[in-house]
């Protein structure tokens, strides 16, 4: 009975020592648990947009003549004014199409000669008013419609043959010219390359590539979740990855109205206008910007500023804990206990989040607990 009874005290007693130790244990790492301060500063809730830099207006030069290149007057990196010449196509008609071409010249002439003729007869009638004015008038109009359809097979026939042909309103020829005053993008033809013209039933060869590069735009998408935060006029800080010390600040100018799919995320495509493109020397960061020159297709991430707020209290986001509508955070007190208190939030960029009561500035907030591994 005795060593019964000394057996259950002496359970007691280590039960007593474990339970005060897992307290000690328990207190020093509370004790232990680093803090933050409550600081000054901004904070911006963005939008992230990714795409690239594009001109607003790119232009596919086309010809409406077939045949081939012969001569080539501008390369891609050029700029050039509107109306310069681009290139010369030659002609390159089948021995068919230079056949009928002749044929037809001598069926419009034959036609010609005959209503000549016969206007000349109709002429002398009228005159002893023997026929009408409007009989007259047809046989005027019928012969010289067949002129008109004679001197148009001409000019077909020069123009199939030389490339160039004179009219009474102009000289044309088959030498493609600027539409825009900009800069060749890309040339996608070489002497000697064939040319299918653009047609109402075919689109035609792309001889070239124009564009204003003085009017660029950033062209990318939002995801889904931002998008009905976002408002066109907003600012936009523009970075590219392949000029890191570049500033560019942009302007966000059209949101779509529809989505689209991009690896089974749905997305709304945006265009931000540039504003401000300047570069800054990393030796000399006093030194003043200098402009930046933008090509197309430099890849950019353009965060877009949806709300900034300046000079206000800021903790870290992960020391705050939230449970429905209430955040909570452990302040440390001038004495070295902690308190639980309930704050206000305001803006958060996902790292930062405002105070907007509950503390204040210099003051110690506890970071939360590591979770124990059971």
């Amino acid at each position: 009975m005795k060593r019964a009874l000394w057996l259950l005290l002496g359970l007691v007693v280590v039960a007593v020592l474990a339970l005060r130790l897992f307290s000690s244990d328990s207190g020093q790492a509370a004790e232990t648990l680093p803090t933050v301060t409550v600081t000054r500063g901004d904070i911006v809730d963005k939008a992230l947009a990714v795409g690239t830099i594009e001109p607003r207006v790119e232009i596919s030069v086309k010809s409406q003549v077939a045949g081939v290149v012969r001569r080539l007057f501008v390369d891609a990196g050029d700029y050039v004014e509107a109306g310069t010449p681009l290139l010369e196509i030659q002609p390159n008609p089948t021995p068919q199409e230079l056949i009928d071409a002749e044929r037809r010249i001598e069926l419009r002439q034959l036609e010609v000669d005959n209503l000549r003729r016969e206007f000349e007869r109709q002429q002398q009638l009228f005159e002893r008013q023997l026929i009408s004015e409007q009989e007259y008038e047809r046989a005027r109009r019928a012969y010289e419609e067949a002129r008109l359809q004679l001197q148009a097979a001409r000019e077909q026939l020069a123009l199939l043959r030389e490339g160039r042909v004179q009219t009474e309103s102009g000289r044309f020829e088959t030498v493609v010219r600027a539409p825009i005053s900009g800069y060749v993008l890309e040339k996608m033809i070489e002497v000697g390359d064939p040319v299918v013209p653009l047609t109402s039933y075919q689109e035609g060869t792309v001889l070239m590539t124009m564009a204003d590069m003085n009017d660029l735009v950033f062209r990318g998408t939002v995801d889904e979740i931002d998008v009905g935060r976002l408002q066109e006029g907003m600012t936009a800080q523009i970075k590219i990855g392949a000029l890191p010390q570049a500033q560019v600040t942009g302007r966000l100018s059209k949101i779509w109205l529809k989505a689209k799919k991009e690896e089974n995320a749905t997305v709304f495509p945006v265009e931000i206008e540039i504003v401000e493109a300047v570069m800054r020397d990393p030796r000399d960061p006093e030194a003043p910007p200098r402009p930046l020159v933008l090509r197309a297709g430099y890849s950019a991430n353009a965060e877009i500023i949806i709300e900034k707020r300046e000079n206000v209290l800021l903790i870290p986001e992960r020391v705050v804990t939230y449970s429905g509508d209430t955040a909570r955070v452990t302040a440390v007190l001038p004495d070295g206990t902690t308190e639980e208190r309930i704050i206000q939030t305001g803006l958060s960029d996902a790292l930062h989040v405002e105070v907007v009561s509950g503390l204040e500035e210099g003051m110690k907030v506890q970071e939360k607990p590591l979770p124990q591994i059971q």
